[in-house]
């Protein structure tokens, strides 16, 4: 439960709060569980609180400080994270349905089984992210970096990763299903046994990509540089290749 003495402070506004986080740098505040949907915490720092299983949604956290916070379990659906600091947060098993984090920073964030579902993270910042069984259904990453994430297991569901930076991200086991990967960068990234039906691959770059035993039937791949990458074991039955021909098995 939250610590009744932080919430009030929150509740008095930024001013204050500021000033008390200035005054006590060494405390982490305890919001856990607090209601605080649709709050307007814009700016707010909330580094290193313990925000677990709060109550977030709609709420307006844009440029906010929530850099190695716990989140675990919290509701953010809808809630506006436009370029807020979630570097290193946990946010394990949080619900960010249709949360606008544009441009926010989740670099090394915790996010093992959270549902982004429709959520917008259009270049954001998700290098070295944890991801794993995390269900980013229809979720827009255009533009977004990837690098090194960890997407194991994950349901990336007609997504939107145009142009997005993913080299050496683990998609392995991950549904890419009619996602989209225009021009995405995926140099090294493992895609060992994906499935990636129907998927736009026009030319993203998979050179020493690992595609082995994945499902690639009826992807699109016109354009792709696929120069060393492993396609052991994958099925490409009515694939579109690079040079535009369609693969018959």
């Amino acid at each position: 439960m939250a610590n009744k003495q932080h919430l009030a402070l929150l509740k008095r506004g930024a001013v204050t709060w500021i000033e008390w986080r200035n005054l006590h740098p060494n405390i982490e505040p305890d919001l856990s569980e607090a209601n605080l949907a649709e709050a307007n915490l814009r700016g707010a720092n909330l580094g290193r609180s313990n925000l677990c299983k709060i109550d977030l949604f709609k709420a307006k956290l844009i440029a906010a400080n929530l850099a190695e916070a716990n989140l675990s379990l919290a509701n953010l659906a809808g809630a506006q994270l436009l370029e807020t600091n979630l570097v290193k947060a946990n946010l394990t098993g949080t619900n960010l349905r249709e949360a606008d984090l544009r441009k926010a920073d989740l670099s090394g964030a915790n996010l093992i089984g959270a549902d982004i579902s429709d959520a917008n993270l259009q270049q954001a910042d998700l290098g070295d992210a944890n991801l794993i069984g995390a269900v980013l259904f229809r979720a827009k990453l255009t533009g977004a970096n990837l690098n090194g994430a960890n997407l194991t297991q994950a349901n990336l569901t007609q997504a939107e990763l145009i142009e997005a930076h993913l080299y050496g991200a683990n998609f392995s086991q991950a549904n890419l299903t009619e996602s989209h990967l225009n021009a995405a960068y995926l140099f090294r990234a493992n895609l060992s046994f994906a499935q990636a039906r129907g998927a736009d691959f026009r030319w993203t770059n998979l050179g020493k990509a690992d595609l082995s035993g994945a499902n690639l039937t009826g992807a699109n791949l016109r354009g792709a540089n696929l120069a060393g990458a492993n396609l052991n074991g994958a099925n490409l039955t009515g694939a579109t290749m690079p040079d535009g021909s369609i693969f018959r098995s």
